[in-house]
């Protein structure tokens, strides 16, 4: 009943005639009728009259109160209160001619008394027709603004789907262009060792890249972990290229405590490292030194990664060529660019010794659970 009462209007209309009319006799009966004659069953049957012809004579005006809905003010107003006089005089004539046949009263003499307040009578349930108008006018737009704004959720609750979707296939894209590259060099290393009859480094670093392959596998391309667990899994890559450069490889790695705990996307560096790899330590005979600092700067976590070069003056469009150092850089640049659109920095700059400098600035973003960190660790390890 309640969905009736609140969202259809013929209910609505109908519940209005019967309980205002309704109300109206029960009203006048105990304060008119009753009051100054006796109650008896003649009064009871011009009440309930009454409220038959009232209803009879709503009708009509009901549909001629709709009809101009659409009309000016003025006009509406005028239509309003000719129909509702006119109306009353008929109620106020009808009901005082059925008084007068049902009981032996003479009551012409009062006709501006009742016609007065069949006009008030009138005046309120016109009021109350409106009323209920324009209530159902404001459901209907509030339901429109609802179901728009349903709509408009809906809508953008695809777009950021799919986008969400489309964003984590790229990721994905990018992340495994790594491996295969990789990949490849690292087996032509051991196809060298193989060569050259060192058959034992080639055994143990076949079991090194089967463990960082595994790592690989076991993570997820488009997750973050925190740097320190990316520091371990970049270890399971320079064991891979200790065993193939002994000595000649040094490591200088400097990690803020607060930039231990730092979320970065899964093997982010391991690219900078490997281009590093391949074009200065394989190219100097006397190897060289692999830096990388990071620190946390007030909102940043700075990523910097050098190395001393290999001797050769390097040009910067030889470092985005694709056969120099371009490859995996770029493929860092575009993996930074979807997770982090605009807010993440980039550089690359060639140093005075010909060694290639990478600076990442990305938001910081602390693991909240420092003891994932500890256990990752040990299972790096």
């Amino acid at each position: 009943m309640t969905n009736k009462l609140t969202d259809n209007f013929s209910y609505q209309y109908w519940s209005l005639q019967c309980g205002y009319w309704l109300f109206m006799s029960l009203v006048s009966l105990s304060t008119l009728t009753v009051w100054y004659t006796d109650f008896n069953w003649a009064n009871v049957a011009h009440a309930l009259l009454q409220s038959v012809f009232a209803i009879m004579l709503s009708i009509p005006l009901s549909f001629i109160f709709i009809k101009i809905w659409q009309e000016s003010f003025k006009t509406r107003l005028f239509v309003i209160i000719s129909s509702v006089l006119l109306a009353s005089l008929v109620w106020t004539v009808a009901r005082m001619q059925t008084l007068i046949m049902l009981t032996p009263y003479e009551i012409w003499k009062d006709f501006g008394g009742w016609y007065f307040a069949s006009i008030f009578i009138f005046l309120c349930w016109a009021a109350l027709l409106h009323g209920i108008k324009y209530y159902q006018l404001v459901e209907v737009e509030h339901r429109g603004m609802l179901e728009a704004e349903a709509n408009t959720q809906d809508e953008l609750l695809k777009r950021v789907t799919a986008q969400t979707d489309a964003r984590d296939a790229q990721i994905k894209m990018l992340r495994y262009q790594l491996n295969p590259h990789f990949l490849c060099n690292t087996l032509n290393a051991i196809n060298s060792l193989i060569e050259f009859d060192e058959s034992s480094k080639a055994q143990k670093m076949t079991v090194q890249l089967s463990k960082f392959l595994r790592y690989s596998l076991d993570h997820n391309p488009d997750a973050k972990i925190p740097l320190a667990n990316e520091i371990n899994a970049l270890n399971l890559y320079l064991e891979i290229e200790k065993t193939r450069f002994g000595e000649r490889l040094q490591l200088d790695f400097k990690i803020d405590k607060d930039a231990g705990i730092a979320n970065i996307p899964s093997l982010l560096l391991q690219p900078v490292i490997e281009n590093s790899m391949k074009h200065v330590i394989a190219q100097n005979e006397n190897g060289g030194t692999i830096s990388l600092k990071a620190s946390v700067v007030g909102e940043q976590l700075i990523l910097e990664m050098s190395d001393t070069g290999s001797g050769i003056k390097v040009g910067r469009s030889k470092i985005q060529s694709t056969t120099g150092r371009g490859i995996g850089l770029r493929n860092i640049d575009e993996r930074l660019k979807v997770l982090y659109q605009t807010n993440y920095s980039f550089e690359l700059d060639i140093m005075p010794e010909g060694g290639l400098k990478t600076i990442i600035k990305i938001p910081y973003e602390p693991q909240i659970n420092a003891s994932s960190i500890t256990s990752n660790q040990n299972a790096v390890s």
